[in-house]
């Protein structure tokens, strides 16, 4: 006796109002009783963490093991629901020998359904030689579905898939089971309207003065007398990095960055963009009972020196900003295997972006030997770049929600002013300054999920029509390209090997 699932899959992925459909095949040599074959689509967030060095229970270093059930429907295939109710309870059916197929489909909703406890075999895991049992948890988070993660083996996994069980009556024959992963990637939230407004990281430096070494006199030759020109003021300029306000990136495009450079005083040296380096750093926390960590990987989109770029001329006036070009980096979009933010019961994905700009003075014959390098980083948030379908959105138009007071649109300060005092300080390098950042304007993005395809009746809307971006996840974190392991993040011992 064999069963297996065969997953219709129209799309790489799917997404959130897709339905999912396949078949159960079931097939046996002989005549079988079966109770019942029962299709089931589940969606689990898994994280299993070791205490610190040092900290121990029962005089040894435990682990610990939460899971979360986020998505969990049920139908059963066989018997058909006119058998069911025509037959007694807890009977049992003879299935002829053959090849059976049985259909199913589901529809994936929006939010997760995560359970206040899991089951026995839910929470059951098997480690090794070590057979591990998760403790329920109460902490609970109603959100959008999060996308498929992995590339932390061991430590942190979300993964879906569609699963078959074929029930046996007997207590001493085994049931028979069978799985198909599949991937998934949200739709994004509702985005604001456009807006002019900006939010923005900000550096102030000052170029030091350039001493000039004079001229050894040569005795086979006569003195001349030259002219002792006096050295012009070095520069002092102001790096912004801009983003749209809310800070959004969308997977698979480029960034909508802008970066403007301004001198800040009256000086006739040009200034020369030498460097450009822009990673997104990528932080994953995971957090399993008790215990909590912070991964961190850095992706570089692009990292370009020894530009000799001409920024300004030493006509340029002082408070002019000067642009660099975005030919840059918009025509290199997110790698595909950027996740979007997401936050669930026990696993959350943030991300900023870090800009390091590399700038030197002088004139076109003579660029000046000193170079400076200004990080910008600002915290942005990664969607998808599914859009939810217009009938949702009328739907969720329709729903009550709290009118958020009106607010001015801010204006970012002069460059000759310190912002506001709201700074941003990653609390991942608290000594660590890296660029006075503007916060954005409240934005108009609702800070709950959309409302359940119940609330907003998307069960009977269509699936999802329109452009869907790549999505692959990678094995490990050392094999994703350009990613790499950031060692500044945590100085821990590796959980596994």
């Amino acid at each position: 006796m064999a069963v297996r699932i065969a997953l219709d899959k129209p799309h790489a992925y799917f997404t959130n109002l897709d339905f999912i459909t396949g078949r159960i095949i079931f097939s046996t040599s002989t005549d079988e009783s079966v109770s019942g074959i029962v299709v089931k689509l589940e969606g689990e967030s898994r994280t299993r963490l070791a205490a610190p060095p040092g900290v121990q229970r029962d005089a040894r270093t435990y682990t610990e093991l939460e899971i979360h059930k986020l998505l969990y429907k049920v139908v059963t295939v066989f018997p058909s629901q006119e058998l069911q109710q025509a037959a007694p309870r807890n009977a049992s059916y003879i299935v002829p020998s053959g090849q059976h197929v049985y259909p199913f489909r589901f529809k994936l909703p929006f939010n997760n359904d995560c359970s206040a406890s899991n089951s026995m075999f839910t929470n059951l895991n098997l480690s090794g030689r070590r057979m591990e049992m998760a403790r329920d948890t109460t902490k609970h988070v109603k959100k959008t579905l999060p996308p498929s993660l992995s590339g932390f083996p061991g430590e942190a996994e979300i993964r879906y898939f569609v699963k078959v069980t074929v029930q046996r009556p007997a207590f001493y024959k085994e049931n028979f089971r069978a799985t198909a992963d599949f991937k998934f990637l949200p739709i994004e939230p509702p985005r604001p309207p456009p807006n002019r407004r900006e939010s923005y990281a900000r550096r102030q430096h000052r170029f030091s003065p350039h001493i000039q070494n004079p001229e050894k006199a040569d005795i086979f030759r006569k003195q001349s007398t030259t002219t002792i020109t006096t050295p012009s003021e070095p520069p002092n300029i102001s790096i912004d990095g801009r983003l749209p306000d809310p800070a959004i990136i969308t997977c698979n495009e480029p960034l909508p960055l802008r970066v403007l450079v301004k001198k800040l005083n009256e000086t006739s040296e040009a200034i020369f963009l030498q460097l450009l380096q822009i990673e997104l750093i990528c932080y994953t926390r995971i957090r399993a009972h008790e215990l909590q960590r912070t991964e961190g990987n850095i992706l570089v989109i692009t990292s370009l020196s020894n530009l000799r770029i001409a920024l300004s001329n030493s006509d340029s006036q002082s408070g002019k900003e000067m642009e660099i070009d975005d030919k840059l980096w918009n025509r290199i979009p997110l790698p595909n295997t950027v996740a979007p933010s997401f936050d669930t019961c026990n696993l959350s994905r943030t991300y900023e972006l870090e800009i390091r700009v590399g700038l030197s003075y002088g004139s076109p014959g003579s660029i000046k030997p000193e170079l400076t390098v200004q990080p910008l980083r600002m915290p942005v948030a990664i969607y998808s770049g599914i859009a939810p379908p217009p009938a949702l959105l009328a739907a969720m138009a329709g729903l009550p929600q709290p009118q958020p007071q009106a607010q001015p649109e801010p204006v970012p300060p002069p460059f000759g002013q310190r912002p506001s005092s709201n700074h941003f300080s990653p609390d991942t390098s608290p000594g660590l300054s890296l660029g006075q950042y503007g916060p954005p304007a409240p934005s108009d993005i609702p800070s709950e999920a959309p409302p359940s395809y119940e609330d907003a009746m998307a069960e009977h809307m269509a699936p999802v029509d329109g452009p869907r971006r790549e999505y692959q996840q990678p094995e490990s974190r050392e094999t994703v390209g350009d990613e790499k392991r950031n060692g500044g993040f945590r100085n821990e011992e590796r959980l596994f090997p």
